[in-house]
């Protein structure tokens, strides 16, 4: 979807696919009519943005196929659907039985993860509509945290140059803009704003800059206005916010049980205390008695809180939301609650229409979430190319 801030530029408004399990071209345009186009309809939208997530072979593959990245670009227009920004940070295998922290390999001391951004970037390219301004593309927030040395942000320093490079390349080749957004993550060597203003700065923000996640900055425990004005002050750009809500409890000791329903074997959900302490994951939350009130790094859907007492991050998404417009805003915002499979059985859809629906409803609270902000619905034909 598409929507207009009070700058009159065009604002793209989609949700991630890495919801869905695909890992070459054929099973992505299965999700385009399984998924897409029915959540389209049930928007009555005349156009709706998908957030593609590309497994690495399947980007390799169309990387290397201009005749496989038309015949995408063609399913998208002919579905009604359009693609101005992919999620980069899983590497393949994303819906897997187990993922955990297999998620952060390869990292960005890997040559690997280089090939596969710019592959995807030049994808991108070729994706993009005609009026769009630019694409982007959000990354991992360089490594996960261990084991991290000089050596290794040495390494790290040189491969982001490498693909500040590449990017400008495809641009040249192209004509089309990509920026590349690092998404700061609990767990992770960049987890907050301030770790990202740090190790970005001297990077070239033409073309790299920040993917803000709401439900990461929430389990952070960082206030929006304040984390916005810290990056926007150190000069790194926000290419990207992912719309998305955390799993919140007041008193865990109390509520237990009630949060350990929320346990499972696929994702790490790390867990963060707002008075002291943090762990990796929810059942060591659990098992160590990480004192409350805590965050979790578990997306739960925007329109449909959590069972009582556990609550959501949705106020704090709202206030994201809002610093990101009282601001210089963003034009590229992706819905990406990924965690549909795994939610507690009476929550989790039984079928492709349920999970249409359910992606449908969330798309549905963003764009009312936005348009209270003061931005406006737009089509295709009256965004026109506006956006920065």
């Amino acid at each position: 979807m598409r929507l207009r801030d009070r700058r009159h530029r065009t604002v793209h408004l989609s949700y991630c696919t890495n919801v869905h399990p695909a890992e070459d071209l054929d099973g992505v345009l299965d999700q385009l009519d399984t998924y897409a186009v029915p959540v389209r309809q049930r928007l009555d939208a005349d156009l709706l943005g998908l957030g593609l997530w590309l497994a690495a072979p399947a980007a390799a593959a169309l990387a290397a196929d201009p005749a496989a990245r038309a015949r995408l670009r063609t399913a998208l227009t002919d579905r009604g659907l359009e693609v101005v920004t992919l999620n980069g940070f899983p590497y393949q295998a994303f819906q897997a039985p187990v993922v955990k922290h297999a998620v952060y390999h390869p990292d960005w001391t890997d040559p690997r993860r280089l090939d596969y951004t710019l592959a995807l970037a030049r994808i991108l390219a070729d994706l993009l509509p005609d009026d769009a301004v630019r694409g982007s593309i959000s990354t991992l927030p360089l490594a996960w945290r261990e084991p991290w040395d000089a050596d290794r942000a040495a390494g790290c320093a040189r491969m982001l140059d490498r693909l500040a490079a590449g990017l400008a390349d495809v641009e040249r080749d192209t004509g089309r803009t990509i920026r590349v957004g690092f998404e700061p993550e609990p767990g992770c060597v960049v987890e907050t704003t301030a770790q990202a203003a740090e190790l970005l700065a001297d990077t070239d923000t033409d073309r790299l800059g920040v993917c803000v996640d709401l439900a990461h900055l929430a389990c952070a425990f960082e206030e929006p206005t304040a984390a916005l004005h810290r990056l926007r002050a150190a000069g790194i750009p926000v290419v990207k916010v992912q719309v998305s809500a955390a799993l919140e409890v007041t008193d865990p000791v109390r509520d237990r049980t009630a949060i350990a329903g929320y346990v499972e074997p696929r994702f790490l959900h790390q867990t963060r205390s707002g008075t002291a302490g943090a762990t990796d994951d929810l059942d060591l939350a659990l098992e160590t008695g990480l004192p409350g009130p805590w965050r979790v790094h578990y997306h739960v859907p925007l329109h449909a809180a959590p069972a009582a007492p556990l609550a959501s991050t949705m106020p704090q998404l709202r206030a994201g939301l809002a610093a990101v417009f009282d601001g210089d805003g963003c034009d590229h915002l992706d819905v990406e609650t990924y965690t549909w499979g795994v939610l507690p059985v009476e929550q989790r859809p039984t079928g492709p229409g349920q999970l249409a629906d359910g992606i449908a409803a969330e798309l549905a609270q963003t764009r009312d979430e936005l348009v209270a902000l003061g931005l406006t619905a737009a089509t295709r034909t009256t965004a026109g190319s506006e956006a920065a």
